[in-house]
Formats: C-alpha cells, structure tokens, sequence
C-alpha cells in the first residue's frame, strides 16, 4: 500500500514538472528565435520531457484507477467523461477567451498563445492516456492469459512508440505508416472484448450509452483541436514536435475512438434483450432466495412472502394471494399482495357460484390422490369476470406429498398467463414448498436437539444424586455400576454411614422409563436421605417411605426398592424388600449362591397403613469373604438376538464362580457377562449393580 502511494506521488510529481519545464522550454525556444539567440536547449531534450510527461501519466492513471472488478462500469466511464469535459471546457474558455481580446495586441502575443497551447496540450493527453487506461480495465474484465498478453503487447509497442518523436519529422511520414498501421490493428482486435457490458442492467446501458457518446465526442474534439494548433503555421510559432505526426498520439486516439465505436454498436444491440435477460436473471435471484430460505434463517410466513413478490416480478401480475389451510401454529393463514382480503372473498364467492374452485384439496379431485403425479402437475389457468381481474393463475403448495394451500395469482388482462408463466410459477411454488418442509424439518431438529442437550443437562444431574464415593470401612468392600439405557434413567443405589458400625445400603428401580423415572427417582433420593438420618430399621424405613412417596408419585408410578441395614459390630444383615429383585448371598462357608426373596411390595402401590402387612425383614449373619450382590431387573430381564433372558440363574452360576474375585473385577465380571449374552442386541433397560464383599 505504501508503495503504491509512493508510485502515485512521484508520477504525479513528475508529470507536473515535465509539463511545467516543456512550458518553459518553449518560451525559452521561441524567446531565442525571435531575438537571433540560441536558446542552448536541444530538441531532443524537449522531446524527451513530452516523453517523460506521457510516462508520468500512465504510471499515475494505471494507480489512481481502480479495476472494473472491483468498482462500478459506471464509474469508470464517468471519470473518464468528466476529464473529456474539463479539456473540452478549457478549449472552449481559451477560445472565448481570445474572442475578447480580437483586436488587441494580447490576441498576437504569442507567449500568451504559446501557455494556452501547453495547457491544452496537457488536459488532451491527461483525457486521453485516462481513457486508455479505463478502456484498458474494461477490455481486461473477465480476463484469460491470452487475452492479458494481447493487451501487453499493444501496451508496450504503444508506450515504445512515444520515442519515435526522436526520428520523426513532417517530410517523413512514410516512416510511420507501419508502426502506425500495427498499433491500429491491435487496437481493432482488442476492441472486441466487451464482456463487460452483458453485466450491465438496463438503465446502465442506457447511462453507458450516453458516457461513452460523450467519452467518443470529447475524442474527436481533442484531436481536432491538436491537429489544428500543430497546423505548419502554429509550428512556426510553437517550433517544436509536430503533434499530428505523432505516433503515439494517432495511435491512442485511433484505439480510443475504435473502442467508443464498438461499445456504441454493442451497447445498442444489447438493449432490446436487456429486459428480457434482466428478467430471467431476477427470476434466477428470487429462485435464490427462496432454496436459501433455511440457511438465512426465514420463518415461514416470510417464505410465503418471498413466493408472493418473486411471482409478481417474474410473470408481471397485478395481483397474488397465498392461502394455507393447515397451518398447525396459525390455524388457517391467508398472505395477500396487492390486493385487499375482502377482494379475495368475492373472488372465491365468484367461483363458488359458477361451481368452480380454487381448493387445493379439490383441484385433482381428493385428499388421498395427493400423491398422485396428476396432482403435482395440477396447474389451472382460467378467465374471470370479477372487478378488476380478467386472468386468474392457482398452483396447489404440496409439502411432504400432501396439499398445504394454494397460491393464486392475477392479472387484470384476459388471457394473461402462458406456458413459460405457468412453468415460472410451478418453479417457485416447488421451491417455496420444499423450503417449507425444510424449515418444518430445522425446527424439529432443533426442537430434538434442545431435548437431547435438556437430557444431558439432566443425565449430569442424574449422576450426580448417585454417590460419588463407596464407604469405606474395614469390614467391608463395596463397589457399583449403573448404567441408564437412555440418557435418563430410574435405577438408584445409595449408601449412608449410621455410625461407627452400622450401615445403610440401597438400591431402587423407578418404574417407567427416561425423563419420568429419572424426576421420581430424584425423589426417592430426597426420601432416602430424609429418613436415614432417623436410624430407623430396614422395615421402618420402607414404611415410611411408602407414606411420603405415595404423596408425590403419580399413580400409575411406583418404586421397588431393597434396603440393607450392615452392622459390622455383631456381624449381621437386615434386609428388607419392597417389591424388588431378590438379593443374591455368596456364603463362602457353603461355597454357595442362594437368593433371599421375602415378602415386599412396591412403594406407592398401596398408599395406606396396609403396605405394614407386606414387609418382611430377613435377618442374617454374614463371615470373611461373603458376598453380597444388589442388582436392578435391567441385569436379569436382559435378553439376547434369540428374546431369552439373561435370568437368575446365570447370574447365580457366575458368582459361583467368580465369588473370588476382588469386588471390582467382579463387578466387571458380571457386566461383561450380560454384553456377552446379549450380542449385538442393545439393552433396552437401566441397570445397576451393587457388591459388597465382607472381609
């Protein structure tokens, strides 16, 4: 960026000051002439300050000027225009200029004429060596190699041309004709290249048309007015390079004014179509925006109104209603364009009195055909009677093969719809159909996603109500596994410290499954540490969890729950089942896994002071290396590809043989047992397991 200022002040600096000393250098010339002096200054010098000064111009218009990819057409052509008016503007002030001073001494006075013929000079060459360049940034739009080295080689025989004013000389003419005749020629082939007015819209054409018209004209007038000021008679005053011999000058302005023909011819041709192509590339837009409908975020309501105005544009009509008949969040949904809501009722009034209708549901004849290709292609096109309208056009809106509405659309001549028209509309009402199963499609997706993030939040929490640490104690080793089948589950398992020698140990089965049994069994967690803090006995405390469960359970909701009361100082257990699984004993002693089953029913089944009757304490005493196993029905209701159960009985048989273990490897056992038999069938219920294993 810095470099390139740099580049633009210098040639800008440059070209000031070689215009400024061409200016002085002829004074001084013309100064010397006139008095039998030599000026000391050679002509080379002051041709090569010319050459200096169109240099300095190129280098400062080819920075200064921004390409046509990244600025307006427009744009370019104006400033071009307005450098051409500015010189034009100068000449025309000179010239009035001397009509004032016509026959007065200044109006002889050739210094004075001398200064006006450099500034015209410069603001000539400025316009010129500016058109060049944007000409140059018009023809490279949409630029390919072949076409990049074309224009170099043009560029550089042009700008190698500005130094054949050092052989250059009024009696040899035919010296020019060839280089001349080349720069012509590649100017021609360049001049084709006009891609860049199949961008330009219709009102842009027309602007085009009169920029360049104007660009063309200040052209002509420049080089008129250089030919007549270089005329043999102004030379004898100016005695300097002979203009109208000048390659470099007849060869830019023969390319400019080449390139303003071509535009022109271009630019006309391209007018009559330019609508047409403005109209299909709108359609093209509106087709756009309705299939990106889903990705800018558009609510349904404005996908009907996306339809509404891209129909309107596209087949010119006066009028255009949307009417949607199962709209599940608006009830019926009626989106009018150009057209009051009391017009459509007459409207549909009219056809239902001259038994026609505008029914999607009727247009192919029933609901249940909706899949039905006929239906699809169901477009009708029909004269009207009514106030304003002569035309009427109605396309059924088909979302997940069924009809939604009907959009319908108006025009105030008769015969108002062709074939092109009908398929136009077809087109964007599928397309408007298909955004709006796509967006149905994004809400319930995001609807899922808000739950499946809302069952994480509660997984974490769900875990987190589970202990985080085993008790730890001498006696005893415990460890626990549970495993929710969904992301929630209703499986618990608890353990509580009474003191230095009694425990409490848990363990609950919701019944139900997912967000349900995981709030009831949060309860049961809030039950279980209210009540354990009392010390009460294993049947005790299912009785009194019973009373307060059955309080806040919904009434088909129960809980099976087992409760263990370990009292490490006589070495006994109290177990007490409200409905669960049996709990399974190793004896080490005997060798031998037996269940204890009791009596027990389901807390939240009976909610009066009858659950008394169903609870059973077993009571036994346990020795080093006994095992005790607390389970959910999620371990033996699982079933393998052939619906058999896991069972009690292989679970008994594994810790038969695995009793051994440490209660950790166990553990891991028993699970991997249950995977195994299950294959590649996915539990379809929680389950959790507890171990304790005496020492």
């Amino acid at each position: 960026m810095r470099q390139r200022s740099l580049i633009i002040k210098i040639s800008l600096f440059s070209g000031i000051v070689s215009w400024i000393a061409l200016l002085v250098t002829d004074l001084l010339v013309f100064f010397g002439s006139q008095h039998n002096m030599p000026s000391g200054i050679p002509e080379e010098a002051r041709y090569l300050l010319f050459d200096i000064f169109i240099i300095s111009l190129f280098f400062y218009y080819n920075k200064t000027t921004g390409s046509a990819e990244r600025i307006n057409f427009i744009d370019l052509l104006w400033r071009v225009f307005v450098m051409g008016l500015l010189a034009a503007i100068v000449f025309l002030l000179v010239m009035a200029f001397y009509q004032l001073l016509e026959g007065t001494r200044l109006e002889k006075d050739n210094y004075l004429f001398i200064i006006f013929f450099n500034i015209i000079l410069g603001l000539s060459i400025a316009f010129l060596v500016s058109t060049i360049v944007v000409w140059k940034q018009l023809i490279l739009y949409q630029k390919s190699k072949r076409l990049i080295n074309s224009w170099q080689l043009f560029e550089y025989t042009l700008l190698i041309s500005i130094f054949f004013n050092f052989f250059t000389t009024r009696e040899s003419i035919n010296q020019l004709i060839l280089p001349l005749a080349i720069l012509l020629i590649l100017g021609i082939i360049l001049s084709i290249n006009l891609k860049w007015i199949a961008y330009l819209d219709y009102k842009k054409k027309w602007k085009s048309i009169f920029l360049v018209l104007g660009i063309g004209m200040f052209l002509g007038f420049a080089l008129k007015n250089l030919f007549e000021l270089s005329s043999p008679d102004e030379q004898q005053i100016l005695t300097n390079l002979p203009y109208d011999r000048n390659v470099f000058l007849l060869a830019s302005f023969g390319f400019a004014l080449n390139y303003c023909i071509f535009s022109l011819l271009v630019l006309f041709f391209n007018l009559p179509t330019s609508s047409v192509f403005e109209q299909k590339l709108e359609e093209v837009m509106n087709f756009q925006r309705l299939s990106q409908s889903t990705q800018q975020g558009y609510k349904v309501d404005q996908v009907y109104e996306i339809l509404l105005e891209s129909t309107i544009r596209a087949v010119l009509a006066d009028a255009a209603w949307v009417e949607i008949n199962n709209d599940q969040k608006n009830g019926q949904l009626l989106l009018t364009r150009n057209i009051e809501k009391e017009e459509v009722k007459n409207i549909q009034h009219y056809f239902q009195t001259n038994k026609r209708t505008i029914d999607p549901l009727k247009i192919t004849g029933s609901h249940s055909r909706g899949t039905d290709r006929r239906f699809f292609d169901s477009k009708r096109v029909d004269t009207l009677q009514a106030p304003g309208y002569r035309s009427v056009l109605w396309i059924p809106l088909i979302v997940k093969h069924l009809p939604i509405g009907v959009l319908v659309v108006l025009k105030e001549v008769a015969d108002g719809f062709n074939k092109e028209m009908v398929s136009i509309v077809g087109t964007f009402a599928t397309q408007a159909s298909i955004s709006i199963e796509n967006l149905n499609l994004l809400d319930e997706t995001l609807e899922n996603e808000r739950y499946r993030e809302e069952l994480k939040i509660a997984s974490r929490v769900q875990k987190s109500l589970l202990p985080k640490k085993p008790i730890f104690n001498e006696a005893f080793e415990l460890t626990a596994f549970s495993e929710a089948a969904d992301q929630v589950g209703g499986d618990y398992y608890d353990m509580y410290q009474v003191d230095t020698q009694k425990f409490i140990i848990a363990i609950g089965d919701v019944s139900g499954k997912g967000t349900s049994a995981a709030f009831n069994m949060s309860q049961m967690k809030g039950v279980f540490h209210s009540l354990v803090q009392l010390d009460f006995h294993p049947d005790e405390f299912l009785i009194h969890a019973n009373s307060a469960l059955s309080r806040c359970l919904e009434k088909s909701s129960f809980i099976t729950a087992t409760v263990l009361a370990i009292n490490t100082q006589n070495n006994t257990v109290e177990i007490a089942r409200a409905g669960h699984c049996p709990t399974l004993f190793y004896s080490n002693a005997r060798n031998e896994a037996i269940y204890f089953e009791g009596e027990g029913m389901g807390l939240g089944i009976i909610r009066d002071v009858t659950f008394e009757k169903y609870v059973e304490v077993i009571k036994i005493s346990y020795q080093s290396d006994d095992v005790i196993v607390l389970y959910t029905d999620g371990i033996t209701e699982a079933t393998n590809e052939q619906n058999e159960q896991f069972g009690y009985e292989r679970l008994q048989c594994l810790l038969n043989k695995n009793a051994a273990l440490e209660p950790n490897d166990l553990k891991q056992t028993l699970i991997q047992a249950v995977f195994e038999f299950c294959g590649q069938k996915v539990l379809d219920d929680d389950y959790t397991i507890v171990i304790i294993k005496f020492k």
